[in-house]
């Protein structure tokens, strides 16, 4: 018997012959990979770990899980899986909006596209079928317009739009794929892997009548409910009163600042002056318009931002924590309507903001060390917009920013300036005044990255119980338990933010009573843990190991300043704890472990 809260339909698109193929999702892949990043994950190392990210045997997987569109709180989310080219592993990256939603509501838990088009296409999904159609006339367009046309052609009511602009056309390692103007799968360079195929978009339109039912439908009701009220009572979610609903993530820069953990001039300070100037406290009070939130969310951390005269005109959602301090602290910057209008260019272009960033520091750096000769100055905000401009089409010395930050710094012959792991850049958090998240970096299955295992919840805001930020005993643990369960809701596919209020427990409840299953806590943990083994065993056999699982050395032996005077990241007892914990030797799983989680 098929579990319920499926749509057992995922179409896979051979874009070289443009055939189509409707499978189902075995009951044995629903149990051990649930949807989203697991089942997405499943699919793309069954392809074949060994394939190059941009040939045309790579796999781009576009996959939502059981509870998107439905009425769990929070539920919205989709995942894009696939070999990245930014740093080849195997990449996750997931938005939200109402693109995941309308995608079942269309009658697909997911897409599959492999090879690749003579010409630019795009596919359209409604009502359980999907078809390649022409994009020649797409190409060479940014998101926007995109978007734009396509409802102009199609109409709005019900319809969503995935696309990529220029940068994923121009292979941009660190391309996005853009959705509803301005929400993306960010980072990883899922943009580049669509380019390299010739798809420009795929749209979708789906209406909430035809949701997916619960099969135990009141248990389903009191479990929603729980775990609902969670979330309107926490102190980070409460809407309208919680810092997300308030402030938006950008909430978190001055709360970072003060204890010295918001990497400043590409990390050679851990903390910035005109911080204040780039809040979310200040973007509301000077730039934010309105707040649109996700289907089934109540919290509406999305901050919609209009300059409404001058150069940098614009209308723009929504500055984030990681792309204010990316344009902002990062390069030395504090012009709130340059970043806007920054912020208005990666969405069109359809580039990963935090990558943009800390490649412009790496340059900033570079220049003022003479590896790059063209001038490039710490918070030179024109300069930055015109390096974008550069980047999106891989002109000048775009070219060689296109490739992120840890490819072109050993271009230059300079790797220690790029502020980054496995080739993914870092995000906001500085790993010396935050001990935890510097294991996380390091470990992380996609490269520099918080939200696979977001540790920052509970050194920084306490939840779901404080630990002391400045203390490295423990934290290999603590990174293991907030990546496992991270796994698992981004293959439910719910939002992130709901692990602030929720946990193990309100998963499986609302999970199990979703699509019939008997499920526990021990569950959700043991499938987290299934999942993050199944991509770290993807990047063994690409050559990861625990060489790679390191930070950049600028982190480990320059000590922050201010709050957190003379900190690095104590990495090797963090690391020696971590890998015990996880049943792995020297970053590499064991057959034993691969056998034990039912992996192989």
């Amino acid at each position: 018997m098929k579990y319920g809260g499926y749509l057992n339909k995922v179409a896979w698109v051979d874009l070289t012959s443009g055939n189509v193929e409707y499978k189902e999702i075995s009951n044995e892949d629903a149990e051990k990979y649930v949807g989203g990043r697991g089942l997405g994950t499943k699919y793309v190392f069954d392809n074949g770990p060994l394939v190059e990210a941009f040939s045309p045997e790579n796999l781009l997987t576009v996959m939502t899980g059981p509870t998107t569109g439905t009425q769990v709180a929070m539920g919205n989310r989709l995942a894009v899986v696939t070999k990245s080219p930014l740093t080849g592993t195997v990449t996750n990256s997931h938005m939200g909006g109402w693109t995941g939603s309308r995608l079942r509501w269309a009658g697909f838990d997911g897409l599959t596209f492999k090879g690749k088009s003579e010409k630019p296409v795009y596919l359209y999904v409604e009502d359980g079928h999907v078809e390649l159609r022409d994009a020649s006339d797409l190409w060479g367009k940014n998101a926007h317009d995109v978007v734009k046309e396509m409802k102009e052609r199609y109409g709005e009511k019900d319809l969503s739009v995935m696309t990529i602009g220029s940068a994923g056309e121009h292979l941009v390692k660190f391309a996005s794929i853009m959705n509803e103007h301005d929400r993306s799968a960010g980072r990883g360079g899922t943009g580049a892997v669509a380019g390299s195929k010739n798809l420009k978009a795929i749209v979708i339109r789906g209406s909430q009548k035809n949701a997916v039912k619960p099969v135990q439908p009141e248990e389903h009701k009191e479990a929603r409910k729980a775990a609902t009220k969670l979330i309107m009572e926490n102190a980070v979610t409460a809407p309208g009163k919680g810092g997300l609903s308030v402030y938006g993530t950008n909430v978190l820069t001055n709360v970072l600042n003060s204890v010295s953990g918001l990497p400043a001039y590409n990390g050679k300070q851990s903390y910035f002056d005109q911080a204040d100037e780039i809040s979310g406290e200040a973007f509301k009070e000077h730039l934010v318009v309105s707040e649109p939130t996700c289907h089934a969310c109540p919290v509406a951390c999305k901050k919609e931002l209009e300059v409404k005269e001058g150069k940098h005109k614009v209308k723009v959602e929504s500055m984030e924590y990681e792309t204010a301090w990316a344009f902002g602290a990062m390069t030395g910057t504090s012009d709130r309507e340059a970043m806007a209008y920054m912020l208005y260019q990666c969405n069109d272009y359809g580039m990963d903001t935090i990558e943009a960033g800390n490649v412009m520091a790496m340059a900033m750096e570079a220049h003022e060390k003479g590896f790059i000769e063209e001038e490039i100055k710490w918070g030179d905000a024109e300069k930055m917009i015109e390096l974008l401009d550069k980047i999106a089409i891989r002109g000048g010395i775009g070219d060689l920013l296109a490739e992120g930050a840890g490819k072109a710094a050993k271009q230059i012959g300079a790797p220690d300036l790029a502020m980054s792991v496995k080739d993914q850049s870092i995000p906001a958090y500085d790993p010396r005044a935050v001990q935890g998240i510097g294991v996380t970096y390091a470990t992380s299955n996609r490269g520099g990255c918080h939200v696979n295992g977001y540790t920052i919840a509970s050194e920084i805001l306490g939840l779901p119980e404080p630990t002391d930020r400045i203390e490295s005993k423990g934290k290999g643990t603590l990174s293991k338990i907030f990546q496992d369960l991270a796994a698992f809701g981004d293959s439910m596919d719910i939002c992130k933010f709901s692990s602030f209020a929720e946990g193990a427990e309100e998963y499986a409840a609302q999970l199990a009573t979703l699509i019939g299953r008997d499920m526990t806590a021990e569950d959700v943990m043991k499938t987290g843990e299934r999942i993050v083994n199944l991509e770290r065993y993807y990047n063994n056999l690409n050559g990861f190991d625990g060489k790679d699982d390191t930070l950049p050395k600028r982190f480990l032996t320059e000590g922050a300043n201010k709050h957190s005077e003379g900190m690095v990241s104590n990495l090797a007892e963090m690391l020696d704890e971590y890998y015990t914990e996880r049943g792995w030797i020297n970053g590499v799983v064991p057959e034993e472990k691969l056998k034990e989680l039912q992996v192989i």
